[in-house]
């Protein structure tokens, strides 16, 4: 009985915390539609919370269960900075959560269901299909 408390005080200890450290390429299947983040490089700068100002540089794919870290086609190689103010609504929800906690220098993968992406409206349906999970990989710039 002592052992199987102490295993479930654990299990909920390792549940504990902020971002995922799974990396894409092991998620199963079944795992698309699951909001996650990998920090690639943590960074040493300032720290991107709600409200703060940031400028970013990122790729994009659609997530593809059969490719290296879940990056099947890309859709955008990312057209260079990208600033906005986290929690504006100025881009898809996931985006804006994934850069919650980096770190300036710091550099994330970020996979985004489509509930927080675009869902069944995309923005431009020949290079992002309806209801698709995107992949991101994110570094953080600047914070202000």
């Amino acid at each position: 009985m002592t052992r199987a408390i102490l295993l479930m005080a654990l299990l909920a200890a390792a549940g504990c915390g902020g971002s995922s450290s799974t990396s894409a390429s092991s998620l199963p299947a079944t795992s698309v539609g699951v909001f996650t983040t990998t920090d690639l490089t943590v960074g040493s700068g300032a720290t991107a919370a709600a409200g703060s100002r940031v400028v970013t540089t990122y790729a994009g794919w659609l997530y593809d269960t059969g490719k290296p870290n879940g990056k099947g086609n890309q859709f955008d190689p990312g057209p260079g900075p990208l600033t906005f103010t986290i929690g504006s609504g100025s881009l898809v929800r996931g985006f804006e959560q994934g850069v919650i906690g980096m770190k300036v220098g710091g550099q994330r993968r970020v996979i985004i269901p489509p509930d927080l992406a675009y869902g069944s409206g995309t923005p431009d349906p020949t290079r992002i299909p309806p209801n698709a999970t995107l992949v991101f990989e994110i570094t953080l710039t600047s914070v202000s």
